[in-house]
């Protein structure tokens, strides 16, 4: 029997094409000679490139929300040449589903929504209740129609590169005698998911005092933020990173910190999935939708009657959601991994 051939599209999102992972390891469980490829924005071929269950990514040369119905035609004609078997398409949109069906690929798997019928052939229910986190509506896409009962979740899993992490503490001139604690105070999201600056900046600067190094790690968007940190704590020992690394250079980085304390961000589910420990900060999201995928964590969350309204600027204008976590709880919570 010759081995099957799937295209995933992916998702637009750092977190979610990291929670994403966790299909393509059922998958490969359940098919160990299945090839996978995964269709998907550039700035994610790197990270799929860390993930062994993927066979190879391909470029969806399109802008974040763009139709670009001429340039999704022509790629689905390009991709009729390899084959595949089936598509899993992750996004519910329309636009998602396009170029598997101009690839013409015989299974195209999908949830219902947007009008797709025809893109989508395989049509699957969305059921909200049932499939109540991310990582859930990701793994039900890979599971036969008659499969009624969700798996075990296998967590995500990055490969690391320990020279690239040395690589960037050489070029960037980052202490090596210190044990460093990363930190991720940005939310592409939105405010409503940030932990005040002031309250980072306090935190660097008692971590910095007991003498860990700091790192913070970020886009290049984030480098003002960063060095805003650097400035309210006033210590040495803390480094701005943002744009000074790529995202897998990030995902080494965040592999040899002892602890990564973030937002509810990509970067968060980053270092879930190269092994460090991450104290995971929730303000307008929540913990059980989208919670770093594993055992090595610890939740701070309020849970206020208010919470999660997934907004991203707080709509009450207070962000008590953020502003009730003390630096005290996180520095208990890293005292608690750091002993």
């Amino acid at each position: 029997m010759t081995a099957r051939k799937v295209l995933i599209v992916g998702p637009a999102w750092v977190g979610d094409m990291v929670m994403a992972q966790s299909l393509y390891r059922l998958l490969k469980q359940r098919e160990p000679d299945a090839s996978l490829y995964v269709l998907a924005p550039a700035w994610s071929l790197p990270l799929l490139a860390r993930m062994p269950e993927v066979a190879g990514g391909i470029e969806l040369p399109v802008a974040h929300g763009e139709l670009a119905l001429r340039k999704r035609a022509a790629l689905g004609a390009r991709l009729r040449a390899e084959s595949f078997d089936q598509a899993i398409v992750l996004p519910r949109s329309f636009k998602a589903a396009l170029v598997p069906f101009f690839a013409r690929i015989p299974v195209r798997t999908g949830f219902r929504g947007e009008l797709r019928y025809g893109l989508i052939n395989d049509v699957r229910a969305f059921d909200a209740r049932k499939l109540d986190k991310t990582v859930l509506r990701f793994v039900a896409l890979g599971l036969a129609r008659d499969e009624s009962r969700l798996p075990e979740i296998p967590e995500p899993k990055l490969n690391v590169d320990r020279k690239s992490a040395d690589a960037v503490m050489e070029r960037l001139a980052l202490p090596r005698d210190r044990a460093a604690v990363a930190l991720m105070p940005g939310a592409e999201y939105g405010n409503a998911k940030r932990w005040p600056t002031e309250r980072y900046a306090d935190l660097a600067a008692r971590v910095s005092a007991s003498g860990l190094a700091v790192w913070v790690l970020g886009s290049a968007k984030e480098s003002a933020l960063a060095e805003e940190i650097r400035a309210r704590a006033g210590a040495a020992m803390i480094f701005n990173l943002c744009g000074q690394t790529s995202l897998t250079e990030a995902a080494d980085m965040l592999a040899t910190a002892r602890v990564a304390i973030s937002n509810d961000s990509g970067l968060m589910h980053v270092a879930a999935a190269v092994g460090t420990h991450v104290v995971a900060i929730y303000g307008s999201s929540s913990p059980h939708f989208t919670p770093p995928l594993t055992a090595r964590k610890t939740i701070l969350y309020r849970a206020l009657s208010c919470s999660p309204c997934f907004a991203r600027e707080c709509p009450l204008g207070h962000l008590n959601c953020l502003y009730e976590i003390s630096v005290e709880s996180v520095l208990d919570a890293l005292r608690a991994v750091h002993a």
